[in-house]
Formats: C-alpha cells, structure tokens, sequence
C-alpha cells in the first residue's frame, strides 16, 4: 500500500513539475559569445539556409534535393546526432488517385550512456515541404528559415553537449538515475501544406502519419516512457519566422512557462546589444507571469496538432498576424529580413542551452563573417 501511494505520488510530483520546470540560465558572458550563422545564412551561397531556399512540393525533385541538403550537413558536420527518416504515402486532392510519398526527417542526439526509451526531449520542429500553388513557391518563412535556425542551434549546441556528458560519465553521474536523462530531437515534416485547400486530410501529412506511428510504437519493456510521443517533453514548433517585426503571443497555457523563459532569453540577449535586429516591440511580448487569455482549442492550425492530440506539450512560436508575404511568390530569400532570422537562431540557440542544463560547457567564441546577397530563383516540376 505505501509502495503504492509513494508511486502514485512521484506520478503526480513527474506531472507537476512539467509546469514549474526551472531552466538553468546561461550567464551573460555565454550569452554574448553565442555563435552567429554568418555567411551559412547567406540566401545565395550559405551553407545552411541557400540549398533550403527552392520550391520543395512533396514527392518532387526538389523536395528530395532538400531532404538530401540535410543528411548530407547533419552527417558532415554532426556525425554524433542520428538521423532516422518515417515515410508515408497519401493521395491528395491535387493528385487523384496517385500516392504522394512524404518523409519526415528526425535527428537525434542523446546522452552516451541512455536507451532511447529512457530520454526525455526538447524537440524542435519546423515543416521543410512547400506549397504546390503558386508555382515557383519557395517559403522562405514558411519554413525554409526555420528549419536553418533550428540546424544552426543544434551546431551551436554540439560541442557543449559533448563536453557535459563526457564531465558527468568522468564524475560518475552519467546513467546514475539520480537525474532525468534529456536530450533534443530535431523533427523536420513533410506535407504540412495543403495541395488544395485546407482541411483535416489536406494538411498536415507527415505531422499526422509520424503521430500515428510513433503513438502506435512502444518502447521495449520497462522504459521510462511509454512511446516515442511521450519522450517529447516539450514540442517547439517553429513557422512563418524570419519577416520583420514579429509579435508572437503566448498560445497555450500549460506551456506559457516555457513561452516566458524564451522571451526572458530574448530580452536579455538584447539589453546585451546580441541581437541584430531593430524593432520597438520584443518578438515575444506575452512575458507576464499573469495571463489569463490564452487561445481555446488547437491555437493557429499547424503541425502540433496531432501531436497535441495525444497530449504533447506545445510550444507554438509563430506570428499573429501572419507575415505579409504569407503564401505568395514574395516569401522568398529577397524578402527575408536577415538580422531577424540571425536573432531567432540566437534565441533558439540560448533557450536549449538553458534547457540542457549547457552553462559553463560552451566552447569559445568563433566568429562568422556575415553576408547577405541576392538568391537566385530556381524552378520546380509540376506534379
């Protein structure tokens, strides 16, 4: 009976303390040498955001060189992260009875010493696909440059990773169990757009297969976490980033704790003078501890849904009101607004480090040269 209570208490302590989850901040002096993406988000030549930069309609050739652009980074410049694909075909309104292939793309980099069913994870989301219409649609902000901010966070993040688990393999503390094993997974999801025209079966393809599936997998017996859905300890679902002046409110308030450790992250960056943009409104002004208006239902339709379907805690950062080149031609590279593209890696960057618990393990600064030059348009074929 006191085995029974004590479990049942350590359930409802585990449930609790998702909400009050204190982050280890990063001190200022790490904060300022927090690495910039430099030349890697130059929209013609850069290493991370240029190849992202096409039309990338599911099922096309340039869908597939995207997919390609990731693997081929993540395994060159981190080959300690695993890279897993989950694909799934469907027909769509666009296409009759032919099946679209979709993949998603997750990217992993867990403690040496833990089993998969045992990580907790950050996860960081953004979908890479685009729309079918306009023909020649990039999506630089939806979602091409998230998906950069989210790889350079993870190269940022890389070393001090490997620093703090090797300290804590080296002091013993490594798979002790006297603490929640965590670790960040990197979700990046196929078939977010519509073919047509939105509704619950045209939208959302790979976000919906990958929650499906991954609900449906159980981990082996006696894991800490049931699936690869419950490993998720917090979702951070990036899209539309990278315009001007964004406002992003706080959604949800089970996650609004983690919504105002992000914006504390961004204040202080700037009172540090880190951030490159000029703006007379934070990105992420909904910081009162407070609040007491938050959307009903799924928030702004996008990827979390299934996800939050099955009880995953989501963090939606994406602007109210949406950029004004949302779906149209102009969401391109030349639209982008760089410094606020290099200010949300930035941030993005800090809030894992504070998340993993990285102060006192990032490397020294190295500085990139920052360049911002022209794209040049490339075309897609038609389904």
């Amino acid at each position: 009976m006191a085995t029974r209570v004590f479990q049942a208490l350590l359930l409802v302590f585990s449930t609790f303390s998702l909400h009050v989850l204190a982050l280890t901040p990063l001190s200022d002096e790490t904060l300022k040498n927090l690495p910039s993406a430099g030349a890697d988000f130059d929209i013609k030549t850069g290493g991370i955001l240029s190849p992202i930069l096409v039309p990338r309609v599911p099922g096309t050739p340039g869908n597939l060189g995207v997919q390609k652009h990731f693997k081929d980074w993540f395994t060159t410049h981190l080959p300690k992260w695993t890279i897993e694909y989950q694909n799934s075909t469907s027909t769509t309104p666009a296409t009759g009875d032919k099946q679209v292939p979709f993949t998603n793309i997750i990217i992993t980099r867990d403690p040496p010493w833990s089993k998969p069913g045992d990580v907790g994870r950050l996860a960081l989301v953004a979908h890479f696909d685009s729309k079918l219409s306009p023909a020649g649609f990039i999506g630089a902000t939806d979602s091409a440059a998230p998906c950069a901010m989210i790889m350079h966070a993870a190269r940022s993040v890389d070393e001090a990773l490997t620093r703090k688990w090797a300290a804590m393999e080296a002091d013993g503390s490594g798979g002790s169990g006297l603490e929640d094993e965590k670790g960040v997974q990197i979700l990046l999801l196929d078939g977010e757009e519509a073919f047509v025209s939105w509704t619950d079966t045209d939208s959302l393809y790979g976000a919906r297969s990958l929650a499906e599936t991954w609900e449906s997998t159980p981990h082996v017996a006696l894991s800490t976490h049931k699936n690869a859905l419950n490993s998720i300890t917090l979702f951070l679902l990036l899209d539309l980033l990278g315009a001007a002046g964004p406002k992003i409110p706080s959604y949800f308030q089970t996650t609004h704790w983690a919504y105002r450790a992000l914006s504390e992250v961004e204040s202080r960056l700037r009172a540090l003078g880190s951030l490159q943009s000029k703006t007379d409104h934070p990105f992420l002004p909904d910081n009162s501890e407070d609040k007491k208006f938050f959307q009903g239902g799924w928030g702004v339709q996008d990827d979390h849904i299934p996800f939050m379907a099955r009880g995953v805690e989501v963090l939606h950062i994406i602007p109210t009101p949406f950029p004004t080149v949302w779906h149209r031609l102009e969401d391109d590279g030349e639209h982008l607004d760089l410094p606020t593209v290099e200010d949300w890696a930035k941030i993005v960057t800090a809030f894992v480090g504070e998340w993993m618990d990285l102060e006192g393990y990032f490397p020294p600064k190295t500085e990139g040269k920052s360049t911002i030059r022209e794209n040049i348009a490339k075309d897609e074929l038609d389904i």
